[in-house]
């Protein structure tokens, strides 16, 4: 990946990323966003169980040949005193069964989560087997699509490639995208990945107009927001706090205190209790806001978060209330 992208460069992955989106839309029928629910990491390959018996290398001396998912993967067995062990090298898996039939039930119960996790990959990025490569070695318009995985920990480790490259400038304008969608379905996951990126937002913009744009998306997530699915608009009120209040995050929080969405003053409320850490300056200006607030919000819990922020403030606590959860919230 080169280290300075040209604009072309950008450009053809925020034109993929857009094609992409329509795609998806097209095909669901819907721009309803959804609850991606929460991020279950992945880890393998799973202990070899071989390791806890003390299988030699010399007990390994037949193989099999098992089907999954319409796939045939040879396997080494060992049969010991311990019963019979499974490997599969394709797959970096192993398991262990008193016969060779309950080796195979458990290895393919073992194995499910690595599909799983291709299959999700394969989806998203539109092919039709399954993913058998390495996140890193996919090209930037693919790290972009799967922040949209189905699955949160791929687009967890889609992020993490792309922060490596967070200099060549390559990917922000399909970040900013990102933020401003309204029409995928999986976009507050997506989201969520590029808010987390965005907490250094300097490594990732090139001029002031492009943080500038990227700062108002975060700013329009908050004011509009009908739901906080993923947590993304909590992230994005400690994005604008906690990480960027220098770079008018705090004032543009101080702004979403009026926001349309209670979900984004929610956000706003609780950003800023982190803005006054970083600008002690704003301090003043923060704790008479909220006291209006919580004069003047429409919504009781919001009210009452309000006035107990501003306390928490202006008693320099060293944390702050926890944020409240309506009872009708999606």
């Amino acid at each position: 990946m080169a280290t300075q992208a040209s604009h072309e460069d950008s450009a053809q992955v925020l034109s993929e990323l857009r094609a992409f989106i329509d795609a998806e839309v097209a095909r669901v029928g819907s721009t309803d966003a959804i609850n991606p629910g929460h991020r279950v990491k992945f880890h393998w390959p799973p202990h070899p169980e071989s390791y806890s018996f003390h299988v030699l290398a010399s007990d390994w001396s037949s193989s099999i040949v098992a089907k999954m998912h319409g796939e045939e993967f040879e396997l080494t067995i060992a049969r010991t005193r311990h019963g019979v062990f499974g490997r599969s090298d394709a797959l970096w898996l192993e398991a262990h069964g008193e016969t060779d039939d309950k080796m195979l039930r458990k290895l393919q119960q073992r194995a499910e989560p690595l599909f799983q996790r291709q299959f999700a990959i394969a989806r998203c990025l539109g092919m039709e087997v399954r993913f058998k490569g390495h996140v890193r070695d996919l090209p930037p318009a693919s790290l972009v699509k799967l922040l949209y995985c189905s699955d949160r920990d791929v687009a967890n480790d889609a992020r993490i490639q792309i922060e490596t490259h967070a200099r060549s400038h390559l990917f922000t304008p399909a970040l900013i995208q990102i933020l401003q969608d309204k029409r995928h379905p999986n976009r507050r996951a997506a989201q969520w990945c590029v808010l987390d990126l965005f907490e250094d937002l300097p490594s990732f913009v090139v001029s002031p107009a492009e943080e500038e744009e990227a700062l108002a998306a975060i700013r329009e997530l908050i004011w509009t927001a009908p739901d906080d699915y993923a947590r993304t608009i909590y992230k994005a009120g400690v994005v604008l706090g906690g990480h960027l209040p220098h770079i008018t995050g705090g004032k543009m929080l101080l702004s979403c205190l009026d926001a349309p969405s209670r979900i984004g003053r929610r956000s706003a409320i609780h950003g800023l209790f982190h803005t006054v850490e970083w600008v002690p300056d704003l301090k003043e200006a923060v704790v008479r806001e909220l006291r209006r607030v919580a004069e003047t919000d429409s919504e009781p819990l919001l009210r009452s978060f309000a006035q107990d922020m501003a306390r928490d403030i202006e008693d320099a606590d060293t944390d702050h209330i926890q944020e409240p959860v309506f009872l009708d919230e999606p």
